[in-house]
């Protein structure tokens, strides 16, 4: 690399980095950051690696720790110029994944990759992770900014997320407990969240609905681009006050393949199509796709984002919990002894 005072030879800047935008963009993020601290953070954005130290109260701390991106909606969101949701997307497909296994969201980690850093648009990609970070209740400690000149298209750039969580050794879930007769409540969807947008984009493709027209209160491109929920408090708080057995994000493979993840094998969880109303917008999805019911139920969560499975016995005061945490809540159906050769998750 050439020094500044070299008259020939290339340097970094003529490969296309823009160092200075860099620099602005890590001065940008500093104070989204420093909102979502919390007890075990050592250190701060800019250092070579991120420090965190478990929280004290743990006595046998488990690590959990989960990874994802926001997948396809974000060639809806470079389609629409709309930047400001996806960082929530990124941060709860991570801590809902890890959530389940009972864990607390202790810190998550960023990866931004682009062609020419934007520093406006990353920083309202990040501005939308810290505030995601802050709905779960988990440190944003790092991160990294990658510009590489020629991998990505012009406008395009792409998101990884990492999160780290704690849980008891001995509250670990894992489903094992689960029993033909408990109950399956559906915690509601925001929306698409972050699955099923190649199907999504197929639909608007063929449909080509006015993405700015009125949408039951909102702009279709708003619904369309919905953050994904993050659950992480209102289910922490109730792990406090009774016995979760089991818990499913719906992500990729909607309620029929992600169910069965925290069943064993001899179980299978029998779901009541009439136990919630499909929301306006997968119906408009369905319609305008000609989606098969079963195909609904596989690729999107059609309205259900996290199941919670709990004993009979708890069924109403967990619901009553949940409900008075702001959640809409639905008493899907129950746990049974699966048949032989018998899916893990029916709905009917």
């Amino acid at each position: 690399m050439s020094h500044p005072n070299e008259t020939s030879g290339l340097s970094y800047r003529d490969a296309g980095v823009d160092i200075e935008a860099g620099d602005a963009l890590v001065e940008a993020i500093k104070p989204f950051a420093k909102k979502t601290l919390r007890d075990g953070v050592l250190g701060g954005i800019g250092g070579f690696g991120a420090l965190f130290e478990v929280p004290k109260r743990y006595k046998e701390p488990v690590l959990v720790s989960g990874t994802d991106g926001v997948g396809t909606k974000l060639k809806l969101a470079f389609t629409l110029n709309k930047h400001d949701t996806v960082g929530q997307d990124l941060v709860a497909m991570s801590v809902n994944d890890i959530l389940v296994q009972g864990a607390e969201p202790l810190f998550f980690l960023d990866y931004f990759a682009c062609g020419k850093l934007d520093v406006a648009t990353a920083a309202t990609v990040v501005k939308g992770i810290a505030h995601g970070c802050e709905l779960a209740g988990c440190a944003l400690i790092g991160g990294e900014t990658a510009e590489m000149p020629s991998m990505y298209p012009d406008g395009e750039y792409d998101l990884a997320g990492f999160a780290v969580g704690a849980v008891e050794k001995s509250k670990i879930i894992d489903g094992t407990t689960i029993v033909p007769g408990d109950v399956v409540l559906g915690l509601a969807s925001s929306g698409a969240h972050s699955n099923g947008y190649s199907l999504v984009r197929k639909i608007i493709e063929v449909a080509r609905p006015d993405l700015d027209a009125d949408f039951h209160g909102r702009p279709l491109r708003d619904v369309l681009m919905a953050p994904t929920r993050i659950y992480v408090k209102p289910l922490l708080a109730l792990m406090q006050t009774l016995t979760v057995k089991g818990m499913a994000h719906i992500t990729g493979g909607g309620i029929v393949e992600n169910i069965p993840r925290v069943l064993q094998d001899h179980l299978t969880a029998d779901i009541k199509k009439d136990a919630w109303t499909l929301p306006p917008l997968f119906q408009w999805l369905q319609e305008h796709g000609k989606v098969a019911d079963a195909e609904m139920h596989r690729v999107f969560n059609c309205g259900i984002g996290m199941a919670v499975i709990v004993s009979a016995a708890d069924a109403d005061a967990a619901l009553r919990h949940l409900e008075a945490s702001g959640e809409t809540v639905y008493r899907l159906g129950t746990i049974r002894e699966r048949k032989e050769g018998e899916a893990q998750t029916i709905v009917s």
